[in-house]
């Protein structure tokens, strides 16, 4: 599977630096299988058998939860990841269309809804989280997934593989930084947050729209 290896699009990095799902290093091994755990057991609990990956990157979910009998597709505001994961889904022989060119603040409820709404590591990224909630908020029709680097463990384990010293150890690209409780407090504005999860070193929310 092909990799964006920390590219920029417009001064924004987009995709993955390298491929930590199929890495061999056995630290690296240990906190990807948390993560895929955490998700997994969310999406079994949702009970859905669609979703909608916002910030899908080249792919890599999508194609997985597909191969397991899901319906999903997924959206990035870069078109040279999205060109990525089009070729990626091309190498496993299902259509490109599962994928389309769109940032977070252009969704909408008409071509974008899905019973789930999973949109990882994408929030730290975004200038304007507050508004890239509220679009997630137009198009889920029932559950989000999210999640994001819990801090500062994120950049204490940068600093600690000594990555990013003059940064103080933040990954480029991140420009919000959230602890677990503050990521819960902020989401809590938006969505009933049935279940929170620490597959370290992430915050991973499963949340349901706000019943009126």
């Amino acid at each position: 599977m092909a990799f964006s290896s920390g590219k920029k699009e417009n001064g924004i990095v987009f995709g993955n630096a390298y491929d930590k799902y199929g890495s061999n290093n056995p630290i690296v091994k240990h906190m990807m299988r948390g993560f895929d755990q955490s998700l997994e057991r969310y999406i079994s609990q949702t009970g859905v058998n669609e979703f909608h990956e916002i910030g899908c990157g080249e792919g890599y979910w999508v194609l997985k939860y597909l191969e397991k009998g899901f319906n999903t597709r997924g959206s990035d505001f870069s078109s040279e990841v999205i060109s990525i994961a089009k070729s990626n889904a091309t190498e496993r022989d299902v259509s490109e269309d599962l994928f389309t060119v769109k940032s977070i603040y252009d969704l909408n409820a008409a071509a974008d809804s899905s019973q789930l709404i999973v949109c990882c590591e994408v929030l730290e990224h975004l200038e304007n989280p507050q508004a890239g909630l509220e679009k997630i908020k137009e198009v889920a029709r029932n559950y989000v997934i999210l999640s994001v680097p819990s801090e500062p463990l994120w950049r204490v384990l940068n600093l600690v593989r000594l990555k990013y010293i003059s940064q103080l150890g933040n990954t480029p690209g991140h420009l919000n930084h959230w602890s677990r409780n503050k990521f819960v407090a902020l989401i809590s504005e938006y969505f009933d947050v049935l279940s929170v999860s620490s597959p370290t070193p992430w915050t991973m929310l499963l949340c349901q729209v706000k019943k009126d």
